[in-house]
């Protein structure tokens, strides 16, 4: 229950951002004018208005006021969850010094979300230990080696009600071992979310996983590559495990395999959630019959090898291997490289009485988007997704004639295929993500107009467009249409040079850049000078940009963001450069000190990229 609770908070603090911060621009407008109806709220309904928002922006916009909001704020339990997100660096000094560290007993949970804001927060890993009532604590965008002297300080020093660990490492990491071998040591821990990029070849070999490492751990969440050779001993190491999702079980090439443990039987697991790349049917299997025989829930994505399509082989091992098995959520893709007719009988396969009595249904479809066809084939109802992958011109069919009709869960919507066709619109009511992956031609309109018909674009959060050839001037459309937008990812900025001038003086354009409420901006593109300015141009509330930058250009775009002069980018407060040398890092740090640009920042350089934050 707690771990549910967590999650359901960190849904809630990422989705209602944008909210909270109108509001919040909305009292603090309207404070100087109303001050006195203000002062005469009860404390108990002045309580009930703070509720609305996180600890950051209850300090940001009352703390200062007067004295009486001041005292409110600091004997209240607002203090005891502190979610500190991208935020200016002075803003973040301030809040350091008057709320974090005069409270840090009294804070339960804490996040951290900004690369440069753990050293500061535990300037000394053993200020850590001052926060002892600690219960839950969110490291996002952590390097390696300051999360390896919290582990060290935690291991020889345990915080006695710390049960739920989240952590996002920024840097890439030798190797997966170290992190688990760590994390195991910590005693009191109960709920853990790793996310992390390795090496290419993890050249290791969980030879320090040995029973006597057992954790407490009973939900685990691997976002990341974990090597399938390996995951015999994590099992092993995990007594206790109620819950388990990795999204990325991959093969085990370069990993050393010894001393492979007994399997024990996991008597509380009951959650299964596993993505598997490159993994054979047969080599899974194993675990299946090993470790899953308690299991309620499975759900597995899977490609490339038919097997996983053998409906009497599912049946089997369910039956004998699985019997408390009551979710069975699979979706499969496989290249359709000779006659698709091949796989019918396969399919056909799960209309069998079996998966009827059960109602485990299921549809599949064709994509043709390709040199070569993908079979999709995928559960249906009564199984609630949050992503949805969506293809224009997809071949729908189903197995057991039953529709896919439960639409309200899905959050995310991935668009696939390159024709739009009417009659394959659907009606997506709660839609606050969309990723495009590849840009629908439709001679009669947009694909703006299209995503009009299915979603409500007015509640769309994040944006991520993944294809080379998306067109500027459709996405100031669809701009024009999402005025909430918060975050969008963009593969290229795909417009013509000589237009830049005409784009910006149009209707549209200067619609999009009074009305939209973009902070967050990456681009996977390298940019140019004039590219940047039409970025500024656009997105004027931007406070977070990471791109690509021309290296003849890096001083000329870094002057131009951080000068005061043209007041541009007034709002921005951090950037990331991607794919640059190192010496970069000098040359700026000595560009920004000379012309005094900036005159209290920090400015790091990690995987390759370059980061200033001020």
């Amino acid at each position: 229950m707690q771990r549910i609770n967590w999650q359901r908070n960190d849904d809630m603090v990422l989705n209602s951002n944008n909210v909270k911060r109108r509001k919040l621009q909305y009292e603090i407008t309207t404070i100087d004018r109303k001050k006195s109806f203000l002062e005469d709220l009860a404390n108990e309904i002045f309580y009930d208005i703070l509720e609305y928002f996180d600890m950051y922006h209850i300090y940001k916009g009352f703390f200062n006021l007067n004295k009486r909001f001041e005292n409110l704020i600091i004997n209240s339990n607002f203090l005891h969850q502190t979610n500190i997100s991208m935020i200016p660096k002075n803003d973040l000094e301030d809040f350091h010094i008057n709320v974090i560290i005069p409270n840090r007993h009294r804070i339960n949970s804490l996040r951290l979300s900004n690369p440069f804001v753990t050293p500061i927060i535990f300037s000394s890993p053993r200020i850590l230990l001052q926060f002892i009532h600690l219960k839950q604590l969110v490291l996002d965008n952590i390097q390696m080696k300051y999360l390896r002297k919290i582990f060290d300080c935690l291991m020889h020093s345990p915080l006695p009600k710390l049960y739920s660990l989240s952590i996002s490492i920024i840097d890439c990491i030798e190797s997966s071992d170290i992190l688990f071998v760590d994390l195991f040591n910590l005693s009191t821990l109960k709920y853990c979310k790793l996310k992390y990029e390795t090496k290419t070849y993890e050249l290791s070999s969980f030879l320090n996983v040995i029973k006597s490492n057992s954790s407490p751990i009973e939900y685990l969440i691997i976002n990341g590559r974990f090597p399938f050779i390996a995951l015999n001993n994590l099992l092993c190491c995990l007594p206790q495990l109620h819950y388990l999702s990795i999204n990325c079980l991959a093969d085990s090439v370069g990993y050393i395999g010894k001393n492979k443990l007994c399997p024990i039987q996991l008597n509380y697991l009951k959650y299964v959630s596993i993505k598997l790349d490159c993994i054979r049917f047969y080599q899974v299997e194993e675990i299946f019959k090993n470790f899953f025989h308690y299991i309620h829930t499975l759900r597995l994505t899977t490609r490339n090898d038919e097997n996983y399509l053998n409906a009497k082989q599912w049946e089997e091992l369910i039956i004998s291997y699985m019997p408390c098995l009551r979710i069975f959520d699979i979706n499969h893709t496989n290249s359709v490289i000779y006659d698709a007719s091949r796989y019918q009988n396969l399919i056909n396969g799960f209309n069998s009485s079996f998966w009827i009595e059960k109602k485990w249904l299921f549809t599949y479809q064709h994509d043709w988007s390709k040199s070569y066809g993908n079979l999709l084939f995928y559960s249906t109802d009564p199984y609630r997704r949050k992503d949805y992958k969506f293809l224009w011109d997809g071949d729908a069919k189903e197995c057991s004639h039953i529709q896919e009709s439960n639409l309200n869960s899905i959050q995310h919507i991935l668009i696939y295929s390159y024709e739009i066709k009417n009659n394959d619109l659907i009606y997506l009511p709660n839609i606050t993500q969309i990723t495009i992956k590849h840009y629908p031609q439709k001679p009669n309109g947009s694909i703006t107009t299209s995503l009009d018909s299915m979603i409500q674009l007015k509640q769309l959060k994040k944006l991520i467009i993944q294809c080379h050839n998306f067109p500027f001037e459709e996405l100031i459309k669809l701009l024009s249409f999402t005025l909430n937008l918060h975050t969008l990812k963009l593969k290229l900025i795909s417009l013509n040079e000589n237009n830049i001038r005409l784009i910006q003086q149009s209707e549209n354009f200067q619609y999009v850049s009074k009305t939209n409420q973009v902070k967050h901006l990456d681009l996977f593109q390298l940019c140019e000078f004039n590219q940047i300015e039409l970025i500024i141009n656009l997105f004027p509330q931007l406070e977070y940009l990471k791109t690509g930058i021309n290296y003849k250009e890096i001083q000329l775009i870094t002057r131009y963001l951080l000068s005061k002069t043209s007041n541009k980018a007034q709002h921005l407060f951090f950037l990331r450069i991607s794919g640059i040398p190192k010496i970069f890092l000098k040359k700026l740090n000595v560009l920004i000190k000379s012309e005094s640009l900036l005159h209290d920042y920090c400015i790091r350089f990690i995987n390759r990229d370059l980061f200033l934050w001020w």
